[in-house]
């Protein structure tokens, strides 16, 4: 509700609170004049000490201009008595308070409201659950595959022992030597055979 007030005076006034949960907020600045002002400059202003000038918004009888600061996605419209700003794209960082300034910049004199009790915008943290899931599976893949090669690895470690093993064994039996030493046939010592020559068995061979 804005007061009837004597002229060349500017009211404003704002919801008190605002809460953000979908990164967009909507300020309304309701506003009583009763000057003789043509053209016109409407600001949001963050801060208690209003020293962010988040956008604004100027017109006269045949334009509108609105700018945004780059810190914000905002943009500003006029309508009979009110000035609305809409902010997007918003983060928890910047919940704070946020007044609205209305100014009568032509004819003289320049005139503008006293300092609202503001709006207070609190922004909530989006929420980033959603996307465990999708980190869950690479990992799952990764140990998978990791098994796998863990396997693989097994198995070719058992066959290289196993023929390690086996190679050793023949290799063992291949080195039995046999006994080259001339033998001399029965009764015939003194047939230039050594003395050291063991008798011949011709009994292996009648067979």
């Amino acid at each position: 509700f804005l007061p009837s007030l004597p002229e060349n005076k500017i009211l404003v006034a704002q919801h008190p609170l605002l809460i953000v949960a979908n990164q967009t907020a909507t300020v309304v600045c309701n506003y009583t004049y009763n000057g003789t002002g043509k053209e016109f400059r409407a600001s949001l202003l963050k801060g208690t000490d209003s020293s962010v000038e988040v956008c604004f918004i100027s017109w006269n009888t045949t334009k509108i201009i609105s700018n945004s600061s780059k810190e914000f996605n905002c943009q500003g419209n006029h309508d009979k008595d009110k000035v609305i700003f809409n902010i997007w794209n918003m983060n928890a960082n910047q919940t704070d308070i946020y007044f609205c300034k209305i100014a009568a910049m032509y004819p003289p004199p320049y005139i503008y409201n006293e300092k609202s009790n503001g709006t207070v915008i609190h922004v909530k943290e989006t929420p980033t659950q959603i996307q465990e899931p999708q980190s869950a599976i690479p990992l799952w893949s990764l140990a998978t595959v990791t098994g796998i090669l863990a396997l693989y690895s097994m198995i070719i470690t058992a066959f290289f022992i196993n023929y390690w093993q086996k190679s050793k064994k023949n290799k063992y039996h291949q080195s039995d030597y046999m006994n080259m030493t001339p033998r001399h046939p029965p009764y015939q010592k003194n047939k230039g055979y050594p003395s050291y020559a063991p008798t011949r068995d011709y009994t292996a061979y009648r067979a």
